[in-house]
């Protein structure tokens, strides 16, 4: 039985849901099939051999056959080679392991990698996706300023939240992107409207069964509890070894919004729980002072993600750099938004590994697919202009590979998880995707690196696992009433636009 805390608010129908949900694990658990009845009616034989006991304590479980592109470079890559899980853990990788007490999944024709890592995604916003397709950050006086972020969403809609809109809001964005293969992320969650609004977005996360970082950003109005609430939820959500949540899935970040004309206290809170600091750092948002007084005083860290970094100076890059901090880039977003042109040259030009994300679901999909080949696209944008205009001193450009690893072992490094999750490792946590190799949409395989920054989508993922749990299996996430979920989240989305007054015209 989860151990969260019920929020007071609203509590009635995240129980419900919670107990949809429940039995939908048992099942998955049991080896029965999905919670929903429209999955069941459409399950498939497929359903029969998937491994009833994954990721259970002494349970192994073989991933045969499969191109393994483990984005390690100790252990290397296959091609038709091997990932032996036990309980959570991977404890082996090769050709032709032997291990004739594991249960075998059928790995030939699909690409088995690691998980991915979004280092920043608003998951409360999932009700308000597409809202803002083409919006951009603030109002700049034109007609292309309305509506904008700043305003309508942060201003009108996300006032309005109630305890259960955001734990609605939280499992189902998670759930989709776990169905997109982002088996970890970093809720930055600027939804603390009350300690009820908080624990209903760690319930949210516990509930989506998947790796997360409950980052602690600020709310709005006179119920908050930022940044002082810290300590209560540190210590009850995240009292065991590790600053870990008891299930093993969850860890948490500090927000210090620098913006924040008391950040201050939040940064010292973060000292003092031994939390990682984040926050966002925009040149379009008059950050670039701010950031340049702290760069120069020395007070960045090794512990610091750095979400953006748009229209930095050199000198504050340098000292991003000396300082070890993380980069979080949110490439579609950055470019649609107005933010700034994405820093992709500075990470290259100073040896930077950054990670990506996703940002706000309001304006941009949140598949790591999407993020990677505009990462990929853009950066060789730059340096193939720079080699045209004849420039010999100039970044490589980025390969398919080098991508990947920011969606990977990029984000487990930013979000200090590196010795768990990012790449398949002996003795790391199994967050396994299988890929189809052998849709449409790739077929032929030629290079699998190539394949899957360039050629594929969120269809092709078709089996998750997380902890050596099998979330997603052949197509079909595990555990959740989708139908239902996706009603209540559209209730959601009903009252949030009612109650805050804003227009939702379908093709306006």
């Amino acid at each position: 039985m989860c151990k969260l805390c019920k929020a007071r608010a609203g509590a009635t129908r995240r129980e419900f849901l919670k107990s949809t949900l429940a039995a939908g694990a048992g099942a998955m658990a049991g080896g029965g099939l999905l919670a929903s009845a429209n999955a069941a009616t459409h399950a498939s034989e497929d359903q029969a051999d998937m491994p009833r006991h994954s990721g259970e304590a002494g349970r192994r479980v073989l991933i045969r056959g499969g191109h393994v592109l483990s984005m390690d470079e100790s252990v290397g890559d296959f091609e038709g080679g091997d990932v032996l899980i036990e309980g959570s853990r991977i404890v082996a990788v090769g050709a032709q392991l032997e291990a004739d007490d594991a249960e075998v999944i059928d790995a030939r024709g699909r690409i088995v990698m690691p998980g991915f890592v979004d280092t920043h995604h608003h998951l409360f916003e999932t009700a308000l996706r597409s809202f803002l397709a083409d919006g951009i950050m603030f109002d700049d006086g034109t007609p292309e300023g309305s509506p904008n972020y700043m305003d309508h969403i942060l201003g009108k809609l996300t006032p309005v939240y109630r305890p259960e809109d955001v734990y609605i809001n939280v499992l189902f964005g998670s759930l989709s992107q776990l169905d997109a293969g982002v088996t970890t992320v970093m809720d930055t969650s600027q939804i603390h409207h009350s300690p009820e609004h908080s624990d209903a977005a760690l319930e949210g996360l516990h509930d989506s069964v998947r790796r997360s970082v409950f980052g602690y950003f600020e709310g709005q109005g006179e119920h908050t509890r930022y940044p002082q609430d810290a300590r209560r939820i540190r210590e009850q959500y995240f009292a065991t070894g590790e600053g870990l949540s008891a299930d093993g899935l969850m860890t948490m970040v500090m927000g210090g919004e620098i913006y924040l004309p008391d950040h201050e206290t939040a940064w010292a809170l973060a000292r003092e729980l031994e939390l990682p600091l984040a926050y966002h750092v925009v040149g379009s948002l008059g950050m670039a002072e701010t950031f340049d007084e702290l760069a120069a005083s020395g007070q960045l860290a090794e512990n610091h993600i750095l979400i953006h970094m748009t229209g930095m100076s050199d000198m504050a890059w340098q000292a991003v750099r000396d300082a070890g901090a993380h980069v979080s880039l949110a490439v579609p977003i950055e470019m649609t938004m107005r933010h700034g042109t994405p820093p992709l040259m500075k990470t290259s030009e100073l040896g930077i590994l950054p990670s990506l994300s996703s940002d706000v679901e309001c304006t941009m999909t949140a598949d790591f697919f999407t993020q990677m080949r505009s990462t990929l696209t853009l950066q060789r944008m730059f340096v193939n202009e720079l080699a045209l205009q004849g420039e010999e001193e100039r970044p490589a450009l980025l390969t398919s590979r080098e991508v990947i690893r920011y969606a990977t072992m990029g984000g487990a490094k930013g979000l200090k998880l590196e010795q768990r999750v990012g790449s398949l490792t002996p003795g790391k946590e199994a967050d396994i995707l299988l890929l189809d190799a052998e849709a449409i949409n790739v077929a032929p395989l030629n290079n699998v690196p190539g394949a899957v920054v360039t050629l594929m989508e969120r269809s092709n993922v078709e089996t998750v696992l997380v902890g050596g749990r099998i979330r997603k299996w052949r197509g079909q996430l595990q555990g959740a009433d989708l139908p239902r979920l996706r009603d209540e989240l559209t209730a959601s989305r009903d009252y949030l636009f009612e109650a805050a007054g804003v227009d939702r015209r379908l093709f306006d």
